[in-house]
Parts: structure tokens; sequence; C-alpha cells
């Protein structure tokens, strides 16, 4: 009985110091002071901030502040129910020399609304406790902005316009891949895909593209980008309708006269630019039943701006008709020729040169035979005078 009872004391006694000769080995004074120096350094993720159910990564440095001993790290890990960990933790021992930066990456999934959420990074040392530190990630929601900067209050069928668009990012982080799709029933686009590229935080950039509608239908935006490795969508629907754009171009005739010399009628005026946008290639000539003549068959009147105005004059010859047609042609920013008819009256002017004409070769015949009545009279009584 006393021998069974001394080997249970000795066994004890063997583990016994076999756990504390365990203990001295790793966790000594020394070892948990050089753990106390090692910290965290920085977090970085990709992306910046999450929308929900985003994937992405978080990357932490942790740096050994000893200068003369390392530190060995056997698990590492981070995550919580809100940012889940969708990567193995590091469970491999990582020796971090003295004044050394080791970096430790996670794969990691937001499954949280809105909000700023502190999942808990913990790392082991073999020879001393456990470091702890609660990590900082943004959950937000918010989208890449697309506002219509400019376009026509109306369109016309087979025109072609131009519509002004800016893309923001409100986000506080960057997006990559960011493109600008334009499509539509019957509508051509051009360019129908815009790449912008990586938009940085805050930042915003124009795009414009033109269409030509064939067909009153909605116009529709979209615009996708990659939060991270995330591909997000958002989309505008741009109803495009017939009718007249209040802010075009829009010349008028004005301070009409007409006047003929040597069969050739001449016409000339003024174009006042009454819209609100630029006519450029302003031009007026004269229709058939006129025939135009040199020296000003068409006359260019060039570019009006809103408000300004600029003369013209037409030359051509006509017969039998008391009315020409005149017209106006001009073209908007993007090309598209606009044509305008005015009548213009030329029966008055033609009595008016013919009676002018009458009146002209009367007033000589008046006079020449005034003269020849003096003279005559003149002779008369020379002659009577002489015979007396």
């Amino acid at each position: 009985m006393k021998n069974i009872q001394f080997i249970k004391f000795t066994v004890l006694c063997l583990i016994l110091s076999t756990g504390i000769g365990a203990v001295s080995a790793f966790q000594t004074p020394e070892s948990i002071i050089a753990s106390g120096n090692v910290y965290v350094s920085n977090v970085t993720y990709d992306p910046g901030s999450f929308f929900t159910d985003d994937a992405g990564t978080v990357t932490v440095y942790v740096t050994n502040g000893n200068s003369d001993q390392s530190v060995v790290v056997n698990h590492v890990t981070i995550g919580d129910k809100d940012i889940r960990l969708t990567s193995s933790p590091y469970d491999s021992s990582a020796n971090i020399g003295p004044l050394q930066r080791q970096s430790f990456t996670f794969s990691v999934s937001a499954d949280a609304p809105d909000g700023t959420y502190y999942p808990t990074f913990s790392l082991s040392f073999r020879d001393a406790d456990s470091l702890y530190y609660r990590a900082v990630i943004q959950v937000d929601n918010t989208p890449l902005e697309l506002t219509i900067v400019d376009k026509p209050d109306a369109f016309t069928k087979g025109k072609k316009k131009t519509i002004f668009v800016q893309v923001a990012n409100p986000r506080k982080n960057d997006v990559r891949n960011v493109i600008l799709d334009v499509s539509g029933t019957g509508v051509e686009v051009s360019p129908a895909k815009t790449f912008i590229g990586n938009l940085a935080s805050g930042a915003k950039i124009p795009v414009n593209f033109t269409i030509t509608p064939e067909l009153e239908t909605p116009l529709i935006l979209t615009l996708t980008y990659n939060n991270g490795n995330n591909p997000h969508k958002e989309r505008m629907y741009l109803p495009i309708t017939f009718g007249i754009d209040k802010k075009q171009a829009n010349p008028v005739v004005s301070n009409v006269q007409v006047k003929t010399e040597g069969g050739i009628y001449h016409i000339t005026g003024d174009v006042n630019n009454a819209g609100l946008e630029t006519a450029n290639t302003v031009m007026v000539t004269s229709l058939s039943p006129a025939l135009p003549q040199d020296p000003y068959k068409t006359y260019v009147v060039g570019a009006l701006k809103p408000d300004d105005f600029g003369s013209f004059e037409v030359t051509f010859s006509a017969n039998s008709t008391s009315s020409i047609p005149i017209q106006l042609s001009y073209k908007d920013t993007d090309g598209n020729l606009y044509t305008s008819v005015q009548d213009v009256k030329i029966s008055a002017t033609t009595a008016n040169s013919q009676n002018s004409g009458g009146s002209n070769l009367l007033f000589p015949i008046i006079a020449v035979v005034i003269v020849l009545g003096a003279c005559i009279g003149g002779w008369y009584f020379y002659v009577r005078r002489n015979k007396k």
C-alpha cells in the first residue's frame, strides 16, 4: 500500500515539475514585457467603405516595437457577427523580428446595413497573452450620382441633339471601372458607351453624348462601377418627347426692302436671332420663280448669337409674278439644318419702277416742246418785224 502511494506521489511531482518547466520556458517576465511592445500600427480596407453584402479585404499591420527581441505569434483572426470572416485565420506560427512590421490580410463580408462597425482583431503570442484590437469598418450604401446638366426642352424627329450629364462620386472611397451606357428604342446614340474609369471620392466628371430619335421613347442611362471587386449599377430614365425647343435659335427676317436696277431685283434686309442659342451658317436666298443672279445669288450672314443681327442682300430676275419666296436657313450646334420661307411682294416695286420710268421720259419731252415753242415763237416775231 505504501509503495502504491509513493508511486502516485512521484508521478504527481513529475507532472507538476513538467508543467512548471513548460511555463518557465515560455511565459517569462521578459516575454510578457516584450509582447507589451507589440501593437497594431495600421489597418487598410479594400474597398475603403462597403455596400451591404459587399465582400472585401482587411489588412492589419502589426509592429514589433522591441529593438532587441523577436516575438512569435501562432493564431491571428478578425471578425464579428456583422463583419464576417470568409477566409481562414492564421494558425501557423510567425516570427516578427525587432522593429519589424508584419501584415495579416483577411477576406470579410459586410452583412450589415449602413453604419460603423468594430470587428475584433486578435493575435495570440506563443510566450505571452493575446493582443486585441477593435478595427473600424464603414458600411455606406450611398450610390454614384448621375445628373442631367443640360438638354433640349423638346426633341425633333430625325434631328440630332446633345445631352450633357455629370457623374459624381459622393462616397468616402474611390470606385473603379465606371461606365455610362445609353440606349433607347428607335434612338441612335453616339457614343452609346463611355468609359470613365476610376473616380475618386468627391470627384465629378462631365460626359456628353448625342441622340437622334425616330420615336418618342424613354432614354435609358445605365451607370455601372465596381466598389472594390463588387459590381454595382445605377439607372436613370429620360423621356424623349417631340415638340418645339424653347431655347433653340430663332432667326427672323425684318426691314425688307425691294428695288430694281437694269431688270435685276435687289432685296435687302436684316436677320435677327430671337432665340437663346447661336444660329450657325445663316444664309438667305431666293426661290423659284425667281432666277438668282450675280452678285448675290445666295447671301451668307454667318453665325448669329442670341439677340445679334446681320444684314443681307439677294439679287434675282423674275417675270410675271407679284411675289418671290425668300428662304432663310441655319444650323444649330449639332449641325442640324433648319429652313423657313417668307414671301416678299415685288409687284408694287415693278409698278413704281415703270411709273417712275414714264415720268422720267415725260419730263424731257415737255421741256423739248417748250423750247421748240419758244424758238418758233421767237422766229415768228423776228420775221414779222423784219417785213415791216
